[in-house]
């Protein structure tokens, strides 16, 4: 699946990071050039410099052949203008929009092009649950296009796994760890990496069940 997000911000970072952890062809546009130069290299997406409420930025990102745009900024006029431009002027097949202020929620619906809205402050999983939906999301995250699932859990100060090293931690097999989240940010999985409460983990699995993963770490 194409992908293409507006906003390198952490809701769109991290949503990137679950949906290029699950095999999808990820764009993100963002037009803070400092934040671009941050991210290159940090997660495995393709990256656009820009102003996404421009047709001409999002044709760059491949509007015309993505099969998702999720616009995810911090201003819901942006969110609105570009769903309105993803599905009016480029005929996206499915927008999926965050607001921001509870009440403009009025706002997004399908005359701005928006087929899921998401609140602020729903979490990650129910932002991607909305923008794979008509991927049949099954479960946690069950991507079935992609074949694999994409599990989230998060290491509370009970969890056995806190003080211990990743490389540690007897995971079910067929089953990677794609991401620690680390006070809002992602960080690469290192082995020697020591977890600590709060740590948000993102794994990809082919075979284990979100029980399983949650019992190697809680």
């Amino acid at each position: 699946m194409k992908v293409i997000i507006t906003g390198a911000g952490r809701l769109g970072r991290h949503t990137a990071q679950v949906l290029a952890a699950a095999r999808n062809e990820v764009t993100i546009v963002e037009e803070d050039d400092d934040v671009v130069a941050a991210l290159e290299g940090a997660l495995p997406v393709r990256l656009v410099t820009g102003d996404a409420c421009e047709p001409a930025v999002l044709e760059e990102a491949g509007v015309l052949t993505t099969d998702l745009v999720i616009a995810t900024t911090g201003d819901d006029e942006d969110n609105l203008v570009i769903s309105l431009l993803a599905k009016r002027q480029f005929a996206a097949p499915r927008v999926v929009a965050r607001i921001n202020d509870p009440d403009n929620t009025w706002l997004f619906d399908e005359r701005w092009g928006v087929d899921a809205a998401v609140p602020a402050d729903a979490s990650l999983i129910s932002l991607i649950e909305e923008a794979t939906s008509s991927t049949d999301t099954v479960a946690l995250l069950r991507l079935s296009k992609a074949g694999v699932n994409v599990i989230e859990t998060t290491i509370t100060s009970q969890s056995r796994a806190v003080g211990h090293a990743l490389a540690d931690i007897a995971v079910p097999a067929g089953t990677v760890v794609a991401a620690v989240i680390r006070d809002g940010e992602p960080a690469a999985p290192d082995a020697g990496i020591r977890l600590r409460p709060g740590d948000e983990l993102l794994l990809v699995s082919h075979s284990a069940t979100e029980k399983e993963v949650h019992a190697a770490f809680q």
